[in-house]
């Protein structure tokens, strides 16, 4: 379904929301007004605030072994540790619980912080009691 801007008139495709001549918000017919859920960010970044304290320990001890002879041994490995230990604590989840939700099963994952959370697949209430996933009534 394509339409105009009821604004400046410019020809709009079905998906957009917002006019790209002028930028007006566009009605559309078929959107059904959601509620939002604020997005799980308290202690989501404990693995990056924990990176962020690591890093440059093992850079500067790194970079000093490798004005050492130990530096291809150990030096370099520390480095790449690093640069790679700001990314460790998002990527293995430090603050996660994952698992099966209580009402159909699909695979979920939380922030252990989070008390409540709606399922992605059948959008049923999912509380979090003892690190374990319980029906929410």
């Amino acid at each position: 379904m394509d339409s105009s801007c009821a604004k400046c008139g410019a020809h709009l495709d079905s998906p957009w929301k917002f006019c790209p001549g002028c930028g007006n918000a566009v009605a559309s017919a078929h959107a059904v007004p959601r509620e939002h859920e604020p997005a799980p960010v308290k202690a989501a970044f404990s693995g990056l605030l924990l990176g962020a304290v690591v890093a440059p320990i093992l850079l500067i001890v790194g970079s000093l072994l490798c004005l050492t002879g130990l530096g291809a041994f150990l030096g370099v490995p520390m480095i790449i540790c690093g640069i790679l230990a700001p990314l460790a604590g998002p990527v293995i989840g430090i603050d996660s619980l994952k698992g099966a939700c209580p009402w159909c099963g699909a695979a979920v994952t939380s922030v252990n912080s989070q008390q409540s959370f709606d399922c992605d697949s059948c959008k049923q209430r999912i509380a979090i009691k003892n690190h374990k996933f319980v029906s929410a009534v």
